[in-house]
């Protein structure tokens, strides 16, 4: 790749950032003005947003360093949850998809129970998982992965799948021992539609991760999200708010840089 192609590849990176986050800006100034002239109390302007959630955040003890209470008392509880619950899943989901996809049969046994299961919204079953592991973590973790776990089995099932016969046949015809095969060939090659479900079941962690506290939590955002609506304070509610959408965010962030490193072979990604 030459400099030019470089230097113009950046230059059209710069300037899509900042022509995102300038309709941002300009959606955040909107909001602004139409609250001030409407002077709805549901809806208080980003300013006063910005200083809830300044507060809620940053303004704690010097023990804490900066940090507020809220930040070890709700966000890092709700972090250990989502990440913990995902990556379960992620590991169930993408052992089971790898040993069902390698199989000729194994989807025609398990596919309709999956599809059963799959068709239960995870929030429905909140009440039977507070029945079963109580109020707590059990309960919370039980939500997320059950909900999270479908895209990266499914996902995974179907990328196994999708193996080119000519590998398989290269492999065999090789003798290729089976640990290698599936590490060296077939798990690389499912690995963007694998990706494609973290993604999906990392948002729908986040969103589970929210629902399960809201019913069966003493702690976490969703808890802490709950409280300031009943309180009335809709300026703190709005900055929960906020926050999950930047967790969102930025969970997808590093997926979407862990999923450009780990696929750089491909060509279609290496801009080459």
């Amino acid at each position: 790749m030459t400099a030019t192609a470089t230097q113009g590849r950046v230059s059209r990176g710069v300037s899509g950032f900042v022509r995102n986050w300038l309709l941002l800006i300009g959606l955040i100034v909107l909001w602004q003005i139409a609250a001030l002239l409407a002077g709805n109390v549901f809806f208080p302007p980003p300013t006063e947003i910005a200083v809830a959630g300044a507060k809620l955040w940053f303004a704690g003890p010097a023990s804490h360093l900066f940090l507020g209470d809220s930040v070890f008392e709700h966000i890092f509880p709700s972090l250990m949850r989502v990440i913990g619950g995902w990556l379960i899943s992620v590991f169930v989901g993408i052992a089971l998809g790898t040993a069902l996809g390698r199989s000729r049969t194994g989807m025609d046994y398990v596919g309709p129970i999956f599809a059963f299961f799959r068709a239960i919204p995870p929030p429905t079953l909140v009440p039977v998982f507070l029945v079963l592991f109580h109020i707590g973590p059990g309960m919370q973790l039980a939500t997320i992965i059950f909900g999270s776990l479908w895209p990266v089995l499914l996902n995974t099932v179907d990328g196994v799948r999708s193996v080119d016969k000519v590998k398989f046949e290269t492999a065999r015809s090789f003798r290729t021992p089976t640990r290698y095969w599936i590490g060296m060939v077939v798990l690389p090659a499912a690995m963007p539609k694998i990706f494609a479900g973290l993604r999906l079941s990392l948002s729908v962690s986040l969103i589970l991760m929210v629902i399960s506290e809201l019913v069966g939590a003493l702690n976490g955002i969703g808890y802490a999200l709950l409280f300031a609506q009943r309180q009335y304070d809709f300026a703190n509610m709005w900055a929960w708010i906020v926050l999950l959408g930047i967790l969102g965010y930025g969970f997808n962030a590093l997926l979407l840089a862990a999923e450009r490193r780990v696929l750089a072979w491909q060509p279609a990604r290496t801009g080459s």
